[in-house]
């Protein structure tokens, strides 16, 4: 509904709608911009602001899409509210993993942490904080064979495990999993056309959606990789429109 309501009013001031899959552009010449939708139409404009987003990184292994909004998620400050006083794990064992545990014990008193090497990623202070946690256990060498369930009912019940080290398998019961292995930028198409980092995230001047080319803006999760809140999206696309109009009026002059 709140998104109807924002294509509504941007509509309602002028903005136009196109459903297109962008498959090429072309930033080489600076302004203006050319693009090309796999439906072989052409866009031109004088700025171009990229907001394409990113996607949680997941394990492909059974149950996970079917359990998908059903027990299984890969954001907990999104969806950790839900298992107030319930048995959750997150599997990861870098940053993200380690600050999605943390983060879990707000809701719950009996957070797993699932990791298949026998060591973490994630930076010592994180580590420190959760290893003394009295509401979070590791799993040590242990990774998620299948996510077990009914999608149609009660939803995810308990994971299936496999041990890395010896090969024997066991269950936990769980009533949320939360997968926690990193963020894919959905950027390949600006790749050798602008700078990024932190395996693909685009590079803006500090503070600032502004890239390296005058004209190009990032937003949201496509160069954020750290908050990753839809708050924090809409508040960088807000910046990204202001310079983009100051952009534009310098066109002008």
């Amino acid at each position: 509904w709140l998104m109807e309501q924002m294509q509504k009013q941007a509509e309602h001031v002028g903005t136009k709608m196109m459903w297109d899959t962008i498959v090429e552009v072309d930033l080489a010449n600076g302004s203006p911009f050319r693009a090309v939708g796999d439906s072989g139409d052409e866009y031109i404009g004088d700025v171009l602001v990229i907001a394409t987003g990113a996607q949680a990184k997941w394990l492909g292994v059974p149950g996970e899409q079917e359990l998908g909004g059903k027990g299984v998620s890969a954001c907990a400050t999104c969806d950790g509210f839900f298992y107030r006083g319930k048995k959750v794990a997150v599997i990861g064992g870098g940053n993200t993993a380690v600050e999605e545990a943390l983060y879990l014990t707000n809701h719950s008193q009996d957070v797993t942490l699932i990791h298949r090497r026998d060591e973490l990623r994630a930076e010592k202070i994180l580590q420190e904080r959760l290893l003394k946690h009295p509401n979070i256990k590791v799993l040590w060498n242990k990774s998620v064979a299948s996510f077990e369930g009914d999608a149609m009912g009660a939803g995810l019940t308990h994971l299936a495990l496999t041990d890395t080290v010896t090969g024997d398998a066991s269950t936990l019961e769980v009533d949320g999993a939360f997968v926690a292995i990193g963020h894919a930028p959905s950027t390949e198409l600006f790749k050798d056309k602008l700078p990024m980092e932190n395996g693909g995230y685009l590079v803006t001047e500090p503070g600032s959606p502004r890239t390296e080319i005058p004209g190009v803006f990032a937003a949201g999760d496509v160069t954020d990789h750290v908050y990753r809140q839809a708050v924090t999206a809409a508040g960088m696309g807000c910046m990204a429109a202001l310079d983009a109009e100051r952009f534009l009026a310098t066109l002008e002059n």
